[in-house]
C-alpha cells in the first residue's frame, strides 16, 4: 500500500478467514454481523481508521442500533462521522433503505390478511419511514382483511396535515372495500395523540359506519416504532 493509502484501511487487508465478504460467499449474508455487513458496503476506511473500527465505532455511538443511522440524512452523517464522504454515506444509507423496501415489499407479496397493529406496521412504514413532513396514509382491505390498495390523502409541514374524509370515503365505495386502517408519522418521532388526531378518527370513522365500513386502527409511525389507536382502546 503506498503513502496515499495508509490508514484508509480496505477490506483486502483484513485476513482472509475474517474478511466480510469472503465470509458471506461461504456462509451467506445472514452469517454475517452488522458491522460486517457494513463494511462491505464501504469497501474502505477513512484516514488513519481501518473499515472494521470505523463501522464499530459508528454502531457504538449508535449502541448497536443500526436503525438509528437508518433515520439519518446523508449531511446528517457526514457532519457526525467527520472523514464519511458523500460516496460512503449515500452508500451506506441506500442500502438501509433498500432493507426497508424489502421487508415492507415481503409483506406485500404475502398476500397475507393484516390481523394486527405490527402486521399493518410492517406493510405501510416504506411509505411513511423517515419523512421530514407528515403525510397521511389510508389502507384498504378487503372482507378478509387481504389488502386492496394504498393511498396517500394528505401531505403537510412538520407538525399538520390537512385531511378531508369524504375523499378517504369516496375511494373506499370506489375499491369496495370492507374496512381501512389510517396512518400518519410524526417527523419528529413523538407518538402521542393529539386532540386533532384523536376527533379526526372520530369524523371518519363514523362517515364510515354510515357505509357499512370499519375503520379498524390508526398508527401514528415515529421512528421504528408506532403508536396504535386499537391496541390502546381508542378503536
Amino acid at each position: 500500500m503506498n503513502n496515499d493509502n495508509k490508514g484508509i484501511g480496505l477490506i483486502a487487508d483484513i485476513p482472509d478467514d475474517q474478511r466480510p465478504r469472503e465470509k458471506a460467499l461461504s456462509m451467506g449474508m445472514k452469517a454475517l454481523s452488522d458491522i460486517e455487513l457494513m463494511a462491505i458496503l464501504f469497501g474502505t476506511g477513512i484516514k488513519g481508521k481501518g473499515v472494521m473500527e470505523m463501522c464499530r465505532e459508528i454502531l457504538d455511538d449508535n449502541k448497536g442500533h443500526i436503525s438509528r443511522v437508518s433515520n439519518m440524512s446523508a449531511h446528517e452523517f457526514m457532519q457526525r462521522y467527520k472523514g464519511i464522504g458523500p460516496a460512503k454515506a449515500l452508500t451506506l444509507l441506500a442500502g438501509l433503505e433498500l432493507g426497508v423496501r424489502a421487508a415492507a415489499e415481503s409483506v406485500k407479496i404475502s398476500e397475507q390478511a393484516i390481523t394486527s397493529s405490527k402486521a399493518a406496521y410492517d406493510y405501510m412504514n416504506s411509505h411513511l419511514f423517515n419523512l421530514d413532513h407528515e403525510e397521511f396514509w389510508v389502507l384498504l382491505l378487503k372482507r378478509n382483511l387481504k389488502p386492496l390498495r394504498e393511498f396517500r390523502v394528505g401531505q403537510g409541514g412538520l407538525s399538520y396535515t390537512a385531511v378531508d374524509p369524504k375523499i378517504i370515503i369516496r375511494e373506499a365505495l370506489i375499491s369496495n372495500a370492507g374496512s381501512m386502517m389510517l396512518f400518519h408519522n410524526h417527523p419528529s418521532g413523538a407518538l402521542e395523540t393529539s386532540p386533532q388526531d384523536i376527533a379526526l378518527t372520530e369524523r371518519i370513522a363514523k362517515a364510515a359506519e354510515l357505509f357499512d365500513m370499519r375503520v379498524l386502527d390508526h398508527l401514528i409511525i415515529g421512528h421504528n416504532n408506532y403508536y396504535s389507536f386499537h391496541d390502546d382502546g381508542k378503536l
